[in-house]
C-alpha cells in the first residue's frame, strides 16, 4: 500500500515538473491606459528616476525604502539602487535608452527575494492631449519560474502593481 501511495506522489509530481518544463522560456506582463496630457509630461514623469516616488506603486509598500540614485540625473545611464521589505525586495534599475516623448527602456536587476534580471519598457503614443502609455516588463523563464507560474505567474505577481503605477501616474500627470 505504502509503495503504491509513494509511486503515485512520484508519478504526480514528474507530472507537474514535465508541465511546467512546456512552459515558455520569457514571460511578458503588460499594461496599458491612456492619459489625459501631453507625451511630453508623461515621459519627464517616467525618465526622471527621482520623479518615480510620486507615482511608483512599490513607494507605498514600503515608504521606509532605502533608496541611492547614481548615472546621469535622469535618462540613459540614471540609476536606482532599492533595498526594502519582503514586498519590493532588493535591486537596481537602469534607464537603458529613452526617445523622448515616446520610449524609456529600464534594464531592472532584482536581487531579493530572488534574483531575476529583466527589462522594462514604457511606450507612449499620441501626444497633444491624450497620451497612450504601455508599461511592459520581460525576461527569461528559468525552470523553477516555470514551476512557480503553476501557482502564481509574473501576470498575477505584478501585474495589478503596473495598473496602481499607470493610474498613478494618471493622476498625477492630468494635475
Amino acid at each position: 500500500m505504502l509503495k503504491n501511495i509513494l509511486i503515485v506522489v512520484v508519478v504526480l509530481i514528474s507530472a507537474v515538473m514535465i508541465y511546467a518544463a512546456t512552459k515558455p522560456d520569457t514571460f511578458r506582463v503588460q499594461r496599458t491606459t491612456t492619459i489625459a496630457a501631453p507625451s511630453e509630461k508623461v515621459f519627464a514623469l517616467i525618465n526622471d528616476l527621482h520623479s518615480w516616488a510620486s507615482w511608483s506603486p512599490w513607494e507605498k509598500m514600503d515608504p521606509a525604502m532605502k533608496k541611492s540614485y547614481s548615472g546621469a540625473p535622469q535618462g540613459a545611464g540614471a540609476a536606482l539602487d532599492w533595498n526594502g521589505n519582503n514586498d519590493v525586495g532588493t535591486g537596481r534599475m537602469e534607464i537603458a535608452s529613452t526617445v523622448p516623448s515616446s520610449r524609456v527602456v529600464i534594464k531592472l536587476d532584482f536581487l531579493k527575494p530572488f534574483e531575476a534580471h529583466n527589462q522594462a519598457e514604457f511606450t507612449l503614443e499620441g501626444g497633444g492631449t491624450a497620451t497612450t502609455v504601455t508599461w511592459a516588463m520581460h525576461g527569461p523563464q528559468p525552470f523553477m519560474m516555470k514551476v512557480m507560474d503553476l501557482v502564481m505567474g509574473m501576470d498575477k505577481m505584478v501585474g495589478k502593481d503596473f495598473e496602481t503605477g499607470l493610474a498613478n501616474l494618471k493622476q498625477l500627470a492630468e494635475k
